[in-house]
């Protein structure tokens, strides 16, 4: 179901206000193997690691 949901893409939709359909397959950004934008990967994995951080600083 998600797979057919239609995505932005965080590049092309900077500074329009209008959010761009992503390209897919057709975008040098997109990680065919993951199905993912890098944007998103690269976000995701720093919210990974701060979340780390916090969870060390708390113990």
């Amino acid at each position: 179901m998600a797979d057919k949901q239609m995505k932005s893409c965080p590049l092309t939709s900077i500074g329009t206000g209008i959010d761009m359909v992503c390209p897919g397959e057709k975008c040098a950004w997109y990680v065919s193997n993951v199905k993912k934008c890098a944007m998103y990967l690269i976000a995701y994995d720093a919210l990974l690691n701060a979340n780390e951080k916090q969870k060390a600083v708390k113990k």
